[in-house]
């Protein structure tokens, strides 16, 4: 996924050179332990970055690059070890609050735009617009999929990785996806089994967006 110039050193846009610029920030808030990247000019509003099941705030990396060279402040976290999407709600506007951050911009996908929308619908006036990627408004199919669910505390570590990566490498790919789907593989052998238990119930724990206040100009939606 990381290329290297012929001398070994890393070059701008790869993932080795944005750990050697970008430092990764841990803050804790109360009983949660906060993951993330933040870069770019502290006078905008930030676009917080929310990964899906299977990602890490690193997944964002080409993103924070990009979009901080272009004066934009990117914010990319990891989901922490929260179990219903009230507890998200709470939880991310306590960070939020820490970090002296009034209103953001969300890009969301699968999980991550989920819980971006359960967010803005219940803190309407904290979100300024919405991005969102191959995403969902409800998780009823999930819990259906899931009957072990009521288990998933007790279930190993390799199993979890095992469903959660379920899928994921199926059919031909270009080469630029494949090496992304490489990259997502890499970071979920990061993740602990509390990570991974925290994420799948977030999954499952049967909700739906209702009507959200953000005008439809300020919702994209990437297929």
């Amino acid at each position: 996924m990381t290329g290297l110039r012929g001398s070994g050193e890393a070059v701008p846009g790869d993932y080795v050179y944005f750990k050697s610029v970008v430092p990764l920030h841990k803050i804790s808030i109360g009983s949660k332990l906060w993951r993330y990247y933040d870069f770019g000019p502290k006078a905008v509003q930030p676009l917080i970055c929310i990964p899906g099941i299977a990602g890490t705030a690193d997944v964002y990396y080409k993103q924070i690059m990009s979009l901080s060279m272009k004066g934009y402040r990117v914010i990319s976290i990891d989901v922490p070890q929260v179990w219903n999407h009230h507890e998200w709600v709470h939880s991310f506007e306590k960070f939020l609050d820490s970090m002296n951050i009034h209103h953001v911009h969300i890009y969301g996908t699968s999980l991550g735009g989920f819980l971006a929308q359960i967010f803005a619908q219940q803190r309407p006036r904290r979100v300024k617009s919405l991005v969102l990627s191959n995403t969902f408004l409800e998780t009823h199919k999930f819990a259906a999929a899931m009957p072990w669910s009521p288990v998933v505390n007790w279930t190993p570590s390799f199993l979890l990785k095992r469903y959660l990566l379920t899928g994921i490498q199926d059919g031909p790919q270009e080469p630029f996806i494949a090496d992304s789907v490489d990259f997502v593989v890499g970071q979920v052998e990061t993740l602990s089994r509390e990570d991974l238990s925290s994420r799948l119930m977030l999954n499952v724990n049967v909700a739906s967006v209702g009507s959200l206040s953000l005008p439809d100009c300020f919702i994209t939606v990437m297929d």
